[in-house]
């Protein structure tokens, strides 16, 4: 067995018995730590990634990974047939932090989208009183809220709905970043809810106008319609402020959360309401078995406590303007655009002599940085927030070598 534990044995291993459903860049991690991963050769690289902005606290953040142990030692899992010691100290820790008056706790970023959803037609027939299966929500062209059928229903990526139908009905799609188109939308009255991301991250991390946020929110409020924010990548201090919609002072009326919500420890993700709309669902009527669970409950605690011991929603800020700084102030014709917030940024990579950015993340892997290309063009740099500004401007120089490398 010794014998396969070399990267190109274990990619193989995946290749022949897994779902070809990712195309990963070819490095094998077998540990982490911080800002830092190594593989199985033991070589050292700078996380990136990371995990899509699920591990903000670090890889193995001591705090975490002590509270997972202990809870894990005591008692995993109840199901919610029964309470638990840790649900409802859990429920006050992450509504008092937020402030809302009620959270509604799963696992997957996806099953909390769906759960918003599943909350803002309930909330529109109940409340609103928009007849039965009128209800609509509208969304933005470029979303990615996860891969569940009804999600990739309102996506606009071929790769994500190409031969998944029939697709769930009630959504309207409107261009992001587009007042115009919103307000024109929010003339339907069977309109219940806008869910928005405060800054798209899969489509390449697109930032909006300032102001959108808002005047959008504003436009929905006026309208009676639920502002619901995915912030399940942008979230957790991941652009500057602890929330993204921060930034613009937006409190959303369903606030979804997932990935750094557990510093990728554990799958933990949450939906935030208040009173009003988390009451409209009753008993049956929603679940997860394993959402609440008393390890998630103590693992997302950690998580929100490191978060705000350790300054990160500030740290990003200022080492986000760093990276950017830098990034722009690279003489090569390969970068057409840098873009971002906080330590959430983007590189569109210009082809040249046929290389293409694929072929900058290969060069940068073999340089000790690892990042990954989305939507062919675009390289999106999001380390660990915790990454120290003497080891980003290293990451920065081997960025900087590896995109110099195709001139």
């Amino acid at each position: 067995m010794i014998d396969l534990l070399t990267s190109e044995n274990l990619m193989q291993l995946e290749d022949k018995y897994g779902a070809h459903n990712y195309h990963p860049l070819p490095v094998v991690l077998a540990k982490g730590k911080g800002a830092l991963v190594w593989d199985v050769e033991g070589k050292e690289y700078y996380d990136f990634l990371s995990a899509y902005s699920a591990v903000n606290q670090g890889h193995c953040h001591p705090k975490i990974v002590n509270a997972l142990i202990e809870q894990a030692q005591t008692m995993t899992l109840t199901s919610r047939a029964f309470f638990n010691d840790s649900l409802g100290v859990y429920e006050k820790y992450i509504t008092d932090y937020f402030k809302y008056d009620k959270v509604l706790p799963m696992n997957s970023g996806a099953e909390a989208d769906e759960t918003a959803l599943k909350l803002c037609r309930k909330w529109a027939y109940k409340v609103k009183g928009i007849a039965e299966n009128q209800a609509k929500i509208i969304v933005c062209d470029g979303n990615f809220h996860g891969r569940t059928i009804t999600i990739v229903s309102m996506s606009s990526d071929p790769e994500s709905y190409g031969g998944f139908g029939p697709f769930t009905p009630g959504f309207i799609k409107i261009p992001y970043n587009d007042l115009n188109a919103l307000a024109k939308a929010l003339e339907d009255p069977n309109v219940a809810g806008f869910l928005v991301e405060p800054i798209q991250g899969e489509a390449g991390v697109f930032v909006p106008d300032e102001g959108y946020l808002s005047k959008a929110y504003k436009m929905c409020n006026e309208k009676n319609v639920l502002f619901i924010a995915d912030e399940v990548q942008t979230g957790i201090a991941r652009t500057g402020k602890l929330l993204a919609c921060d930034h613009e002072n937006v409190r959303p009326d369903i606030l979804i959360l997932g990935k750094a919500l557990s510093g990728g420890v554990y799958p933990v993700s949450a939906v935030l309401a208040d009173d009003e709309i988390m009451l409209t669902i009753k008993p049956g009527e929603h679940g997860s078995t394993f959402g609440g669970n008393p390890i998630a409950a103590k693992v997302a605690m950690a998580a929100l406590q490191v978060v705000k011991d350790e300054n990160l929603a500030e740290r990003a800020a200022y080492l986000g303007e760093i990276f950017r700084r830098e990034i722009r102030n690279i003489k090569s014709d390969m970068i057409s655009l840098v873009r971002g917030k906080g330590l959430l940024n983007a590189v569109i990579i210009k082809p040249r002599n046929g290389k293409e950015a694929w072929d900058v993340c290969l060069k940068m892997r073999d340089n000790g940085v690892l990042a990954k290309p989305t939507h062919g063009d675009i390289i999106r740099f999001a380390p660990p927030i915790v990454i120290t500004e003497e080891q980003l401007y290293d990451a920065i120089e081997r960025i900087k070598a590896s995109i110099l490398s195709f001139e």
